[in-house]
C-alpha cells in the first residue's frame, strides 16, 4: 500500500503524546509501513526537522534522541516526491484557500489527490479538507 504520510503522524512515533487514539493510529500507519511504502512532499524533512529543533531548544528533546529518531526514519520506506515545487504550487495554493489549510498540510493533500492515493494524517484541519475533497484517510 502506498500512502501520504503527513508529519503529525511521524511525530507521534517520536514523542509519543495524544490521545490513545492517535497512538493507535500512529502505530497502525507504522506498521503498515513494513509491507507498503510511503510518500511526502518536500517539505517533510524541513517540517521533522523543525519540530526537533524546536523540541531540542525547550529541552524536551535530547539531541542524542532525536538522532536516533532520525536514523530510524531513514530506514523507513519512505519517499520524497520529486515533483518540481514550480509546477505544484499554483494547486497547492489553490487547496489551501479552498479548504482554509496552510500551504504545508495543502501541500499533503496535493500530493494525495495528484497520485489519488490514501493520506494519512492526525492533524484534525487536514483531515477534514481530505474528507472535503473525497481523498480517503488511512
Amino acid at each position: 500500500m502506498l500512502f501520504v504520510l503527513d508529519n503529525s503522524v511521524s511525530m507521534r512515533w517520536l514523542f509519543k503524546d495524544g490521545t490513545e487514539a492517535d497512538l493507535l493510529y500512529a502505530e497502525q500507519v507504522l506498521e503498515a509501513l513494513k509491507e507498503g511504502s510511503a510518500v511526502v512532499p518536500g517539505v517533510w524533512w524541513l517540517e521533522v526537522s523543525n519540530v526537533i529543533v524546536r523540541a531540542e531548544a525547550q529541552q524536551l528533546l535530547p539531541e542524542t534522541q532525536s538522532r536516533k529518531f532520525l536514523d530510524t526514519l531513514r530506514k523507513i520506506p519512505i519517499t520524497v516526491d520529486s515533483s518540481p515545487v514550480e509546477q505544484l504550487w499554483e494547486q497547492t495554493l489553490h487547496l489551501a484557500r479552498k479548504f482554509h489549510v496552510s500551504a504545508y498540510d495543502a501541500a499533503y493533500l496535493e500530493l494525495a489527490i495528484r497520485q489519488n492515493i490514501v493520506l494519512a494524517t492526525l492533524d484534525a484541519d487536514l483531515a477534514r479538507a481530505a474528507r472535503q475533497s473525497k481523498t480517503q484517510l488511512f
